[in-house]
C-alpha cells in the first residue's frame, strides 16, 4: 500500500457501504470502522439456535474486531504496534467490562491512545462493537 487512495483488503469482509477498509495519508494509515464480521456474511461471536434465540459474545467479537484490524494493517506493512488512536464503540457500555478484558490481550498502557463510547446501534443488530483507528506505518518500509 504506497500513498493510493485507500484499499480494499482481499479475503476481508467488504465494507457495507463505498468506502476503503484502509486509506494511507502519508505516514498515516488509517483503518474504517472494523466490526467481527467475516467475507460470508456471518458475524464472530453471534449464534442463533433452533428456536430463533440470539446469543452475542462481547469477548468473541472483542477478539475477532482487533484479529480483523491485525489483518487490515498486515495488507498495509504494519501491525497492531502500529497503532496509535483507537476509537471503539459499543452498543450497550454493559460490554465494556468483557470488551477491555480481551483489549487487554493485545495492548497496554504503552499502546495506542484510546476512546470508548456508547452508540445506539451498529449496521447489524447482532454487532455488538465496531473499532476504527489510525496507524503510524512509515511509507520507508515498503
Amino acid at each position: 500500500m504506497s500513498n493510493d487512495p485507500g484499499l480494499l483488503v482481499e479475503g476481508k469482509a467488504r465494507p457495507r457501504g463505498r468506502f476503503p477498509h484502509l486509506k494511507r495519508a502519508g505516514d498515516l494509515v488509517y483503518v474504517s470502522g472494523t466490526s467481527s464480521r467475516r467475507p460470508d456474511g456471518t458475524i464472530a461471536g453471534a449464534q442463533a439456535d433452533a428456536m430463533g434465540t440470539t446469543s452475542l459474545d462481547i469477548r468473541e467479537q472483542s477478539r475477532a474486531v482487533i484479529e480483523n484490524i491485525r489483518d487490515l494493517l498486515h495488507a498495509a506493512g504494519g501491525d497492531l504496534s502500529d497503532v496509535v488512536n483507537v476509537s471503539a464503540y459499543l452498543v450497550n457500555m454493559n460490554d465494556f467490562g468483557g470488551y477491555n478484558e480481551v483489549y487487554a490481550e493485545y495492548f497496554d498502557e504503552t499502546g495506542p491512545a484510546r476512546t470508548t463510547v456508547a452508540v445506539h446501534q451498529l449496521p447489524h443488530p447482532h454487532l455488538l462493537l465496531e473499532i476504527a483507528c489510525v496507524a503510524h506505518i512509515p511509507l520507508a518500509t515498503f
